[in-house]
Order: C-alpha cells, then sequence, then structure tokens
C-alpha cells in the first residue's frame, strides 16, 4: 500500500500523514465484519478546492476516505487508487480513517491565517457512514466550529447525524449551517442494489422530518437521478411527493455522472443486473462523465415542476448554503432551486 503517496518529501508537497502514523485494524464484528480500518494521524485537515473545480466552495474536511456506503456510482472511488487501494470493493471495505480530526481541526481554525470561510462536510465520502458509529469523530469536527462561530455545511445518508442534533442546533444559534439529505428516488429495489450499505430512503427523509421539526433547515439533493432506472415521471413524483412530505426546504436534482473509477464500477454493475441497457449507457456517456445537456434539461425541469406543485422551492423557508456537487453548467436552464 503506497501511503508514502501521501506523506510528501523534499520538494513535493505538504504531507498528510506520515507512515509511522499509520495502524490497520481488522474489526471481526456483525456492524462492522469484512471491513478494514486504517488509523492514520492527519498532518492537516482543512482541504482548500481546487480552483479549476466546479465546486461552489473553497475548503472541505473529510475526516474519512473510502465509504462503506458502497454505492456503486460514487465519484470519489478513484481516489482509492491514490494508496494502491482497490477502487471498487476495497473503496467499501478499506476506510481510512484521521483520527485525530477534531483536535487537528480545532488547531487549524484558530491559525492566525485562517479567516473564518465557510466548510463544506460530506462532499467526498459520507462524514456519517457506519465508521462514524465506532469513531465519533463528527461531535468533536462540530464543536470546534461551533466554537469558532465558523460557518459550515454537511451532506450525507447517514441518518447518524441525528446523534449530533443538539449540538448542530447549538452551532446554528452561532454561524451558518447548511444540512443536506441526500436522496435520489424512493424505490426500494433500486436502492437495495445502488446503495447497498446506506439507510433506506424513507429512513433518510424521516431524518429530514426530524431536523427540521427540530427547527435545522435541511435542503434534499436528489441524487443521482439515474437514467432509465429512477427517471421514469411516476418515479420522479414519488420521489418529489416523499421529499416534500419530509418537510425539506429545498430539493436539486441531480443527474448521474460517471467519472473515471466510478463509470468502470458502475458498468460492471449494469452488465450483472441490466445487461440490456449497457449500450444505453455507452451511447448517452460516450462524451464524458455527464449525460447530455438536453437530458440533464428535462430532468431539472421535470423536477422543478414536481416542486412547485408539491409546495417546495424558492418560495419556501429561507435556504442554507449550498454543497451540491455541481453538473456540468447547462445553458438556458430555469433557475436552480436552492440546494443548502
Amino acid at each position: 500500500m503506497r501511503w508514502e503517496n501521501l506523506t510528501g518529501g523534499p520538494g513535493g508537497p505538504a504531507a498528510l500523514f506520515g507512515a509511522d502514523a499509520v495502524v490497520t485494524r481488522t474489526v471481526d464484528t456483525p456492524e462492522f465484519r469484512g471491513i478494514t480500518f486504517h488509523e492514520v494521524r492527519a498532518r492537516s485537515i482543512v482541504n482548500r478546492v481546487p480552483g479549476a473545480s466546479r465546486m461552489p466552495f473553497e475548503w472541505t474536511v473529510n475526516p474519512y476516505r473510502g465509504c462503506s456506503h458502497a454505492c456503486v456510482y460514487c465519484f470519489a472511488r478513484k481516489t482509492h487508487g491514490y494508496l494502491d487501494l482497490d477502487t471498487g470493493l476495497g473503496f467499501d471495505s478499506q476506510i481510512v480513517v484521521k483520527t485525530n480530526a477534531p483536535e487537528l481541526l480545532r488547531r487549524e481554525l484558530g491559525s492566525r491565517r485562517w479567516t473564518g470561510a465557510h466548510i463544506a462536510m460530506g462532499t467526498n465520502v459520507d462524514c456519517y457512514q457506519r465508521a462514524e458509529g465506532r469513531y465519533r469523530l463528527m461531535p468533536g469536527i462540530i464543536e470546534a466550529l461551533r466554537d469558532r462561530a465558523n460557518p459550515f455545511s454537511i451532506l450525507t445518508k447517514g441518518t447518524l447525524i441525528l446523534r449530533d442534533l443538539p449540538l448542530l442546533r447549538e452551532a446554528a444559534a452561532v454561524t451558518e449551517v447548511g444540512i443536506s439529505v441526500s436522496v435520489g428516488f424512493t424505490d426500494t429495489g433500486l436502492w437495495r442494489t445502488v446503495e447497498p450499505g446506506t439507510p433506506s430512503p424513507a429512513a433518510r427523509l424521516n431524518t429530514v422530518r426530524t431536523l427540521t421539526d427540530a427547527g435545522i433547515e435541511c435542503g434534499v439533493l436528489m441524487a443521482p437521478v439515474i437514467p432509465f432506472l429512477g427517471d421514469a415521471p411516476e418515479q420522479l413524483r414519488d420521489t418529489v411527493r416523499a421529499i416534500a412530505a419530509s418537510g425539506a426546504t429545498s430539493v436539486t436534482p441531480l443527474v448521474l455522472h460517471l467519472r473515471p473509477g466510478a463509470r468502470e464500477w458502475f458498468t460492471a454493475w449494469l452488465g450483472e443486473h441490466h445487461p440490456h441497457l449497457v449500450e444505453r449507457y455507452e451511447r448517452m456517456y460516450a462524451g464524458g462523465s455527464y449525460a447530455p445537456t438536453w437530458y440533464q434539461r428535462q430532468i431539472t425541469r421535470q423536477v422543478h415542476e414536481l416542486a412547485a406543485e408539491f409546495g417546495i422551492g424558492p418560495n419556501g423557508p429561507g435556504p442554507a448554503r449550498r454543497t451540491a456537487v455541481p453538473e456540468r453548467p447547462v445553458p438556458a436552464a430555469p433557475a436552480q432551486l436552492t440546494l443548502l
């Protein structure tokens, strides 16, 4: 395993962690059977997003690498290859844990160089995946942000975020806090095959309801909308109706995108479960990682219309900060609904 790829060197980039700070633990319990945790002591935790990125934020915090949610389409799979870890099953079961994330964040927020910029979390891998139940890194992270009144946002599929509801309320009293839950569809059959390690869509929408009832505004990232499997008009209607019923303050659709690393894993899954769709996907994504502009615009328009019908969108409660991973810009599309 090439831990040294991320340990810096003479004339190289700053090290993320040292090879002597890595501990590997295989945990054989019913909850974590088959999962290996690589515990590291990171040397930095607040990461600047590259300037060329389309991300609508500049700084992120990611306490984990790899994700037991095992979403077959996850764009972050390629990052596991930097450590010579497998981007398929290895991404789902080899979890890198930055055990010193809370203390490191508190130190970096206290630096005279830090200006208090917004920090986005959950935009690479989910910070409320199952490993968080074991390592409990997020309470310390939220406390550090709260104590500095530093604005932040969280995007998650994990219901474990409710454990930290008291801390989120305390933070929201002193700074801007944006929460969004990802629910791309409510089809349980599709969920079990493409997101096997996640809480059910119904459980995630119950989480939205709990957060909003507690006074924490919560939007829904309707992602991904999966072509030919989750994009039928009745599926979109059922999903937006359920999102509206959850009390979500906004809904933002995001069509499936297939970057290198994720593309290969998703295509293999598609060939096993829906071989009749492989050729259609090859045509749809022949131009690269993103679906054609016309298709993105069609889905956006349908979701906007349904959101208006069910009473969610710009006229609802005030929006919080956006943290969505953006699609390729779609010219002349209707105004985007606010995510966070």
